[in-house]
């Protein structure tokens, strides 16, 4: 497996991935239309200061995750998707693609990392709350924190 930072070139398989996931795995009522930053993933991301990064296996994308520095020393995860046949231990993708970001927005003095999410996705609660994220209330997000709209659970983790 090789993890790289991805940009507008793999913007087809990005949106394959992760649609496929939201709509037809759990049913999450969102769409492309309401994901304009999957269009511009160069802009959306890396201009800001952000990050994209893109889990390969034999050259196909099975996972992603992606940074929104929203401000100085706080950033947004989202994206974070990997294709059902290559979660779980035995593969570990989404634990390598979470502590490359994590490595990523040390290096970068990002010192708190924000995330929304929705409650039918209870295993990824748990794997966040197994890497040291706690649960938070909506109103003690940042004012700057990029919400989206189907988000309805809400973590935060210090990094050192």
């Amino acid at each position: 497996m090789k993890i790289q930072p991805i940009q507008n070139q793999y913007e087809n398989e990005i949106i394959d991935l992760i649609l496929n996931i939201q709509q037809k795995e759990f049913n999450v009522p969102v769409t492309l239309e309401d994901q304009p930053d999957l269009l511009n993933i160069t802009n959306f991301y890396f201009e800001p200061g952000g990050i994209f990064l893109g889990a390969f296996i034999e050259e196909q994308l099975v996972g992603t995750i992606a940074l929104v520095k929203f401000n100085q020393e706080a950033g947004a995860i989202r994206k974070m998707f990997v294709k059902k046949e290559f979660r779980g231990k035995e593969f570990g993708i989404a634990q390598k693609l979470l502590e490359q970001l994590i490595h990523f927005s040390t290096e970068n003095g990002i010192q708190n990392l924000y995330l929304g999410t929705v409650t039918i996705l209870k295993a990824a609660l748990r794997f966040y709350e197994k890497n040291g994220f706690v649960t938070i209330e909506k109103e003690t997000l940042p004012t700057d924190f990029p919400l989206m709209k189907p988000d309805n659970v809400f973590c935060h983790l210090k990094l050192q």
